[in-house]
């Protein structure tokens, strides 16, 4: 008796584990180096979102020659009906963060911005989407004059990153409200692979 209800609960066990990883695998939205289609476009609960690298061409690209600047692009449409009012705790310390992929170990290479929220502020700070409005938030690896890119901040240029593997990844935790309604969008990660040649 012991042994069977031993191997039914190792048998719930197993398929409980399979039904988390198909989950893990619907969750992480990943681009490859040299996709073709080099943008995430992912529709959740009527919002859409978009995360991408930009070429100096200011095309979505994964391969970057040696030198050359790239820009990160993450943006956001509302597609219901409502207005809805977002807070900014998808900017988190990961937001835009660079790590280099190499053999034995992945080396963080920092972020392009140094900040959130360049002026002081004692309000809330929250971004609010009419229906089909899109909100973007745009920021070069090296510093730009001519790029705005508010909310992040950018007090210092960085080198160039070196000829090597990269990665940069958003762990979405999308909070929203309609009226007096709250929504939260999280466990969502997009990820995009990307090759300085």
């Amino acid at each position: 008796m012991k042994s069977t209800t031993l191997r039914i609960s190792f048998i719930f066990m197993i398929f409980a584990l399979i039904g988390a990883s198909c989950q893990d695998d619907e969750d992480l939205f990943e681009l490859q180096i040299g996709d073709e289609n080099a943008i995430i476009q992912k529709e959740v609960n009527g919002i859409e979102f978009k995360f991408c690298l930009l070429n100096e061409a200011g095309e979505f690209a994964t391969v970057f020659n040696e030198g050359e600047n790239f820009t990160f692009q993450f943006s956001f449409t509302n597609h219901t009906t409502d207005t809805i009012t977002v807070t900014s705790e998808f900017i988190n310390d990961e937001f835009f963060r660079v790590i280099q992929i190499n053999d034995l170990n992945h080396t963080d290479k920092g972020k392009p911005y140094t900040g959130t929220w360049c002026y002081y502020r004692v309000e809330t700070t929250n971004f609010t989407s009419k229906p089909d409005q899109e909100i973007s938030i745009i920021c070069p690896w090296e510093k730009i004059q001519s790029v705005k890119t508010y909310p992040l901040c950018i007090s210092e240029s960085r080198e160039p990153l070196d000829i090597g593997r990269y990665y940069t990844k958003l762990n979405l935790d999308f909070h929203y409200t309609t009226g007096k309604k709250e929504f939260v969008i999280k466990n969502k990660q997009f990820q995009i692979n990307f090759e300085i040649k």
